[in-house]
């Protein structure tokens, strides 16, 4: 019984992520964007800091499943980067590279 119960909850939660609109993903990504601090290195539009590349435009250059790649691993996508492999559940993951992606 309990087994069925955890099932049913996850199953729950799995609806809940799936029915988000992209524009509730986008704008967890934009908050995702501001907690964890990616502000400290990036500027999007004139907020940030311009240590790493400007992000304003940068779904115009890549997929938001290469942003998705580059977010869980960005020295897998690029060794020389210097960019830090991040603690971001993978949630945040998808609305970041979703965000990202947005942002031409």
């Amino acid at each position: 019984m309990r087994s069925l119960v955890i099932a049913a909850a996850l199953l729950a939660a799995a609806a809940t992520a799936w029915a988000q609109s992209p524009d509730a993903v986008t704008a967890r990504g934009q908050a995702a964007f501001k907690d964890n601090g990616c502000h400290g290195c990036h500027m999007i539009g004139k907020f940030g800091t311009p240590i790493g590349p400007d992000l304003s435009h940068v779904g115009r250059k890549h997929t938001p499943d290469y942003l998705t790649r580059w977010l869980r691993d960005p020295a897998m996508q690029r060794p020389s980067a210097h960019m830090p492999a991040l603690e971001l559940s993978e949630a945040d993951v998808r609305a970041l590279a979703a965000y990202l992606g947005s942002l031409r």
